[in-house]
């Protein structure tokens, strides 16, 4: 179904693929639905469809999509609703019929409708007329796939469980901020989405290594993004001595060189992922806190300790009235 795009994309750099955008599948109808609002859209198709209000005294439509303009049917994968094109009592459009697959037929009382075909994120929306005499409608979605991947320098592969995607909108808005399209994507997992340029945050791990790219997907191919991510995993201890047993009930914080908090835990082990860099452990047991100065090399997992020694602890009313 698609051609296949390969994209590298360098550390710590938002690369913008930026193309003109294509002409959408929207612009012949433009003037008609241009400020159509439909209702959501799920992720996943649901198994099950909406035959049509007309029984038997319509006129017979086919309905195909395409991703490119000469490309071929859509044979599977999307999902068909046909709308009255004039809002209900509720100030929604009535769902006439709804269907999933890909090529759909159906009948329809004469007159006036609008069709959404949606395939997995990307969609077109077209009016058309329904006459006694059977006919065929096509919709050009101008869609693509987007598969993102990430890993660590020298091409070591991140374990899948500690990596996830999200998809934004390609511009920011008014505060700057882009709108949320996916969330939660997991790595090599194919997102259909209209062609366009993206904003993708790539997440490893649950605290600060995190890495932001703007990515080009073209209509009727597969676009293959892999970003390198700069941070390892670590996990913190308090020992008594080098190599000693960690000691339990003990609560961690994390502190970057601004000295901000980014991680607290409370456990004998605390594994994380951080960014490489510079960082302030601070354990804490009991009524006694230790402090250890740790740097964070990329793609170097360690067991960092902190020994409970009166040389590391602070005192806990040092500098109080």
């Amino acid at each position: 179904m698609f051609e296949r795009v390969r994209r590298l994309l360098p550390p710590l750099l938002g690369i913008a693929l930026l193309a003109a955008p294509m002409p959408g599948a929207y612009a012949q109808e433009k003037d008609v639905i241009r400020d159509l609002t439909l209702p959501g859209i799920s992720r996943y198709v649901p198994p099950r469809g909406q035959g049509s209000l007309a029984q038997g005294s319509g006129g017979e439509v086919t309905l195909s999509a395409q991703l490119t303009e000469h490309g071929a049917d859509i044979s599977r994968g999307l999902a068909w609703r046909v709308f009255k094109p004039e809002p209900g009592p509720d100030g929604k459009l009535p769902l006439v019929a709804s269907a999933h697959g890909g090529t759909a037929i159906f009948e329809l009382e004469p007159g006036s409708y609008l069709v959404h075909a949606s395939y997995g994120r990307a969609g077109a929306t077209k009016r058309i007329t329904v006459s006694k005499q059977a006919r065929r409608e096509n919709l050009v979605l101008d869609a693509g796939g987007l598969e993102l991947d990430a890993v660590l320098s020298g091409g070591i592969r991140i374990p899948p469980d500690k990596l996830r995607f999200s998809i934004y909108e390609g511009g920011a808005g008014t505060g700057g901020d882009h709108a949320l399209i996916v969330p939660d994507v997991q790595p090599r997992a194919v997102v259909r989405l209209n062609a366009g340029t993206y904003h993708v945050v790539s997440t490893y791990g649950s605290v600060n290594a995190v890495i932001r790219s703007d990515i080009r997907v073209e209509a009727g191919k597969l676009t293959e993004a892999t970003v390198e991510h700069h941070a390892a995993e670590i996990t913190l201890k308090l020992v008594r001595e080098a190599g000693g047993e960690a000691i339990a009930d003990t609560s961690w914080s994390v502190l970057n060189e601004a000295g901000d908090s980014i991680k607290e835990a409370v456990s004998a082990f605390a594994p994380m992922v951080l960014a490489e860099g510079d960082y302030t452990v601070i354990a804490k047991n009991r009524d006694r806190i230790y402090q250890k100065d740790i740097t964070v090399t990329a793609g170097h997992n360690e067991e960092v300790e902190v020994i409970a020694s009166e040389a590391s602890a602070i005192d806990p009313n040092e500098g109080a009235d």
